[in-house]
């Protein structure tokens, strides 16, 4: 069978585009392409590293770093890369491994003996690599740490106290405690703290001069990204950093596109970087391989046929892009949104870096590089993920309408405020309390102090926690037999009945 005209016309177009340098197909073209996703996403700033085999092919700051003065993004701007964090840590370990210092599926008690789950089971059971899979049986968690008032210890010393969801090995739940407790290890086996093994074991070697661990080190920088959210009108503010030194291990890093780029390319030349080996292949071939079946996606997706089913690497999620295997990672965090994402057959690394809540742009924009790259027929990856965006917001304005129908209208607290004012204590997540002024009830928790607003009988309901997170909690006060109020009841973690606080008494 001949094939069509068309056919043919595609064939010699794909023909041609690979006799170009990648640098020629990166052109004005693509500039001009990238500024028309960053108006239509509302992001102050992006930065877009690309490498292809060992050659940079891309290293380019667009847009604003700081919006109040125009200063642009540049190679050298330093953004938050969340998540991203997470297969620095897993490097780094696997660096100890090799020395002997790991074994990745002997019992992390090996190692630490005061580690300690809510089930005494995993206690004893739980592994390395179970820590940096994602497979613990936990969810979340998440409010316990973001507060930021409890250390790295603290937060170690309470895992044991924080209930499970699901059996153990059995289901991928995203857990960034883990990678916590996994970055923790990692300090012990060297006798230092996280941060030191990382600017050791994978700093230094790739050579991320500047790369930080903290947002204290990250604006003493001389070029560095502020951190914006977008609001329903549609306008961007600028918001306050995270600080993250806690839970650093999963997600604590700030670095530019010009040093992230030598991360890529390590891992994309399977641990070796200029002709050193930063982990072996092997170390480099296991943390891209799937290790954790990962949930199906919803068929309303944006990736359609052209994204394969992704499984949990080590640091790494798996899957594939248009027929080819795809390694990467993402990361969100207040102000910032981030991805590493390499094609290890097509020797092809993309590095982005936004300075803008939790936008879409970083999924897709690798798509459009590959595209390119690769000669394929191109798609229109911002339209897609805007309806899906939309949904969502549409979905969420449901979810807040179908919240607010299920008040009660007319309803009273059955005591003075005052009976409700007090301490409440959870072993894990520490203390709540509930102070009154004047008419208004204030809920304190780590950092957060939340005005308090009656929603109906014993109900109350804060108000966001911040203007790039507006989820706000119902806050139930319960009583005993005798009509005393004894504790309370706050949804901090989803996936679980709302946590019950029991008051403290005098």
């Amino acid at each position: 069978i001949l094939p069509s005209a068309a056919a043919l016309v595609m064939v010699a177009a794909q023909l041609a585009l690979c006799q170009q340098s990648p640098s020629t197909v990166l052109d004005q073209s693509f500039d001009a392409r990238i500024d028309s996703v960053m108006k239509a996403w509302k992001v102050p700033g992006i930065g877009i590293g690309v490498v292809k085999g060992n050659r940079i092919v891309l290293l380019k700051g667009y847009g604003f770093k700081d919006l109040a003065t125009k200063a642009p993004v540049t190679k050298d701007t330093k953004f938050a890369i969340g998540s991203a964090t997470k297969s620095f840590t897993v490097t780094a370990l696997e660096a100890q491994a090799a020395e002997g210092k790991l074994d990745w599926d002997a019992p992390v008690r090996r190692y630490l003996s005061d580690f300690q789950m809510f089930d005494p089971v995993v206690t004893e059971r739980m592994t390395p690599r179970d820590l940096v899979t994602h497979r613990s049986g936990l969810p979340r968690h998440d409010v316990i740490w973001g507060g930021g008032t409890l250390s790295r210890e603290q937060l170690f010393e309470r895992l044991r106290y924080l209930e499970p969801t699901k059996d153990f090995r059995s289901v991928f739940q995203y857990q960034n405690l883990m990678f916590m407790a996994a970055g923790y290890l990692s300090g012990k086996i060297d006798d230092k703290q996280w941060e030191d093994v990382i600017r050791t074991r994978v700093f230094a070697p790739l050579g991320m001069n500047t790369a930080d661990l903290s947002v204290s080190d990250l604006t003493r920088s001389p070029d560095y990204a502020f951190p914006y959210t977008a609001l329903p009108n549609d306008s961007v503010v600028r918001i306050p950093y995270r600080h993250l030194d806690p839970i650093g291990p999963a997600g604590a890093i700030h670095a530019s596109i010009s040093e992230m780029v030598r991360y890529v390319s390590m891992h994309l030349n399977q641990g070796m970087f200029e002709g050193r080996a930063i982990i072996s292949a092997a170390a480099a071939h296991e943390m891209q391989i799937p290790q954790m079946v990962m949930p199906i996606p919803s068929t309303a997706g944006p990736g359609g046929t052209e994204l394969g089913h992704e499984q949990y690497g080590m640091g790494f999620m798996v899957g594939s892009y248009r027929g080819r295997k795809m390694v990467h990672h993402g990361g969100n965090i207040d102000g910032f949104s981030a991805e590493v994402n390499f094609l290890p057959n097509d020797s092809i690394g993309v590095v982005v870096l936004t300075n803008l809540n939790s936008t879409a742009t970083r999924d897709f924009i690798p798509f459009m590089v590959y595209d390119r790259l690769l000669g394929l027929a191109p798609i229109d990856w911002s339209g897609r993920y805007k309806v899906q965006a939309d949904r969502a917001v549409a979905r969420q304005n449901s979810t807040r309408a179908a919240e607010a129908a299920s008040r009660v209208p007319n309803t009273k607290p059955s005591r003075p405020l005052g009976d409700f004012a007090g301490s409440y204590n959870h072993p894990g997540y520490g203390d709540i309390t509930i102070t009154q002024t004047g008419d208004r009830l204030m809920f304190v928790y780590s950092s957060f102090s939340l005005e308090l607003s009656h929603f109906h009988y014993d109900v109350f309901e804060t108000a966001p926690r911040s203007v790039a997170n507006p989820t706000r909690w119902k806050v139930q006060f319960l009583s005993d037999a005798a009509g005393k109020v004894n504790g309370l009841s706050v949804p901090f973690e989803p996936a679980l009945k709302p946590l019950v606080f029991a008051r403290k008494r005098n």
